[in-house]
């Protein structure tokens, strides 16, 4: 039985990895802030499916909490094959409006975490010659929308440009960047939804599968919706100016 590592899992797109996994039979690591909520969810996934579910509380705005993730990724004698770097946040307001320090703590997670776990986990699937990350960005990486966007931008180019290095190694890597998708994100940031046209949302569970699908296809990026595919394939197009007006019309915060 393989074993994948989950960050963010206890809810939204990180608890529809982990289900998704543990019913496909693999082992799961558990990582998020909420140890309770951890072990409630190891329980669950346990019983259900018969897989051994172990959980890592680690809070990955703090260097140590991202080096015990780090430590994990790194034990040969336990070796993680699949990574899932899903932890995120989001925050409300335009550019001078949000703290500096939250604006600071999102590149830490988005940006430092995803870089420091990929690579801790990418070393040791290289030397095996198998294995696969997915680092879930959001559409929101295609338009100019602030220090979220720009986060996920970079989570995107990084990601494409190490599968490309990794190319020929056994090693998968993959840029996952979904729509607006009925999770947690959006009521912990403290964001109103209720602009958001109803075909605008997608099921997890359903990205999920899609998600999967393209990184066993081999894919280096995947908008797990032909919805937002068509959305992405207008945005190339449209001046950048124009875009980022029309987004900020819509929602003050881009999707996940």
């Amino acid at each position: 039985m393989t074993t994948a590592l989950i960050t963010g899992s206890t809810a939204g797109i990180g608890a529809a990895f982990a289900r998704r996994l543990a019913a496909d039979g693999h082992n799961l690591v558990l990582v998020a802030r909420d140890t309770k909520r951890l072990r409630e969810q190891a329980t669950e996934l346990h019983d259900r499916h018969g897989i051994e579910a172990e959980v890592l509380t680690a809070d990955l705005s703090t260097d140590d909490g991202i080096g015990s993730v780090e430590r994990r990724l790194a034990d040969r004698r336990n070796p993680v094959d699949l990574l899932i770097n899903n932890a995120g946040f989001g925050t409300k307001g335009h550019y001078l409006d949000v703290p500096m320090a939250d604006e600071l703590t999102m590149l830490k997670v988005h940006c430092e975490a995803v870089l420091r776990l990929t690579s801790a986990a990418a070393e040791g699937m290289r030397e095996r010659g198998r294995g696969g990350v997915v680092n879930v960005a959001s559409v929101a990486a295609f338009v100019p929308r602030g220090t979220y966007s720009a986060s996920k931008a970079w989570v995107v180019q990084f990601t494409q440009g190490a599968a490309r290095d990794l190319a020929g190694s056994g090693v998968r890597l993959m840029a996952l960047a979904p729509g607006f998708v009925r999770t947690e994100f959006h009521e912990r940031a403290g964001l109103g939804t209720d602009s958001i046209p109803g075909w605008m949302w997608l099921d997890a569970d359903k990205l999920v599968t899609a998600a999967l699908a393209d990184l066993a296809r081999g894919k280096s990026l995947s908008i797990p919706d032909p919805r937002y595919k068509a959305l992405m394939g207008v945005a190339k197009v449209l001046p950048r100016g124009l875009l980022g007006g029309i987004t900020a019309k819509g929602n003050k915060f881009g999707p996940q």
